[in-house]
């Protein structure tokens, strides 16, 4: 017999309640990985000078590995030099919104390109995702949604592996809806959530279900939280994000083109979701934060939100102002950025490495297979 909305909403709410009743306990055993835990990880992922390593042995057996939507080959590119000195790799929704970025941070950091150059799309030929290399920076779009970041994330830690990068640091900037929070102020994600309120990624993998943790690394949240001034004009918070596979339904909204649902209904769920903890949604988190874990990579989420959902549904805040919000949690990794590369000794100015192409005729075959895979 089909469910009447009313009666799946109130088996939603029963399953938060449920989960809260939980969530101290797990929030235990997440805030603290054991020691043996950690170090298996960084076998799995870490080769002894603290290069990135594939959790798959089939990409050292490849005589190419075409990395079809960054179109990038580790036959047809130099990887490694390319991006081996590589650090940070921040990315966000939009094309637009990080090649912003790359030109705040090439300031912020006081990187110089050559006279009569500018800084290049990388990823250009696969009319996918964007890509911009400033120094030690990725700035990175991944597109909207779990599926457009997974594939993305999948070709980066690939990426990572080929450019022998050593220890480096994801970053997700972004833009979310606040729950009980205000325009305008900059989320750091402490724990990543689905519609369901798990803590973890689900994936079907050959027909079974898979779930992997969806963790960030804790010290780094408080890192970046350091890092808000009190002189910033707005609230820098941390809290619980919940990630969904829809902009509409999924989040609450009564103004898609479907809903089953009533006002009463909404807010009734949205105010479950404050009273567990969660203080924002958007429709990333938890493959950033599960893939980043498995991978054994530090990551953190800093959004903006445009809007508190328990005051609307729709973005009304004119354009020069969420431009202006857009910035804030730029500001916040700018910050972070700047005090790792003080610290290595790396913060002055450089000079910009051309992309190195090892062998032309495999680069030009990488551009027809990006360009083939719509």
């Amino acid at each position: 017999m089909e469910q009447t909305s009313q009666q799946v909403f109130a088996g939603d709410c029963n399953h938060i309640r449920s989960v809260n009743c939980n969530q101290n306990r797990n929030e235990e055993g997440r805030e603290h990985v054991s020691e043996d835990e950690d170090r298996e990880l960084m076998k799995s992922t870490r080769y002894n000078d603290g290069s990135v390593k594939l959790r798959n042995p089939n990409i050292e057996l490849m005589d190419q590995d075409i990395l079809y939507h960054l179109a990038l080959g580790s036959g047809s590119h130099d990887l490694q030099e390319m991006f081996g000195d590589v650090k940070f790799v921040c990315m966000g929704g939009t094309p637009k919104r990080m090649e912003t970025f790359a030109h705040f941070i090439m300031d912020e950091i006081g990187y110089k390109l050559p006279a009569g150059t500018q800084l290049q799309d990388i990823s250009a030929f696969s009319y996918r995702y964007s890509m911009y290399k400033v120094g030690p920076v990725l700035s990175i779009s991944h597109g909207m949604g779990v599926p457009s970041v997974g594939i993305l994330l999948h070709e980066l830690i690939k990426l990572m592996y080929h450019a022998k990068v050593k220890d480096p640091i994801f970053l997700r900037i972004g833009t979310c809806g606040g729950i009980g929070v205000e325009g305008g102020t900059v989320v750091i994600t402490e724990d990543a959530y689905d519609g369901l309120l798990r803590n973890s990624y689900e994936l079907a993998i050959l027909g079974k279900i898979v779930h992997r943790p969806a963790i960030l690394d804790k010290r780094l949240v408080r890192e970046l939280k350091s890092l808000a001034s009190n002189d910033d004009p707005y609230d820098t918070i941390t809290g619980k994000t919940m990630c969904t596979y829809d902009f509409y339904e999924g989040q609450g909204r009564l103004d898609g083109a479907f809903c089953e649902f009533s006002e009463t209904d909404k807010m009734e769920y949205l105010e479950k979701l404050r009273d567990f903890g969660v203080v924002n949604i958007e429709m990333e988190c938890t493959i950033f934060a599960a893939l980043t874990h498995y991978a054994g990579i530090k990551a953190a989420i800093v959004c903006v939100t445009l809007l508190d959902r328990l005051k609307g549904d729709q973005v009304m805040a004119p354009k020069e102002v969420m431009n202006e919000w857009q910035q804030r949690p730029q500001i916040l990794v700018s910050r972070l950025i700047k005090k790792h590369l003080a610290q290595m000794g790396r913060l002055k100015s450089l000079a910009s490495t051309p992309s190195s192409i090892k062998s032309p005729r495999r680069f030009k075959l990488v551009q027809q297979e990006s360009e083939a895979h719509e």
